[in-house]
């Protein structure tokens, strides 16, 4: 058996190594971002009735919303802030109108 390889010619072209499987570097956008893990339930449990509490809970949206740390409580944090300040715009407009109309309605009954 041996016999039989030492009897062949070596090849006379170079062998090219075979280039590595390209991997192609693309966004996932499910996929968690590298080096954060996602909250587990207890965590989101706790950062809900930390939010429950008064005062406490504008101060901690503040705190995890621009603070360095979980991305998802990040966002989740930043979108309660721009709810709360959406919120707080619109029932400024409504009682302006409101209270608008009903003292116009107050008027025009008084005067009668």
């Amino acid at each position: 058996m041996d016999n039989e390889f030492q009897n062949q010619t070596p090849p006379t072209e170079p062998v090219q190594p075979q280039q590595p499987v390209y991997q192609p570097n693309y966004y996932v956008p499910n996929s968690p971002v590298q080096g954060e893990t996602p909250l587990s339930v207890g965590e989101w449990a706790l950062t809900l009735v930390v939010l429950m509490i008064p005062c406490v809970n504008i101060v901690m949206l503040f705190v995890w919303g621009f603070g360095s740390g979980n991305v998802s409580r990040r966002n989740f944090c930043r979108a309660q802030l721009i709810i709360m300040l959406v919120s707080i715009v619109l029932g400024i407009i409504l009682g302006i109108a409101f209270g608008g109309a009903f003292a116009a309605l107050l008027n025009g009954v008084a005067n009668f």
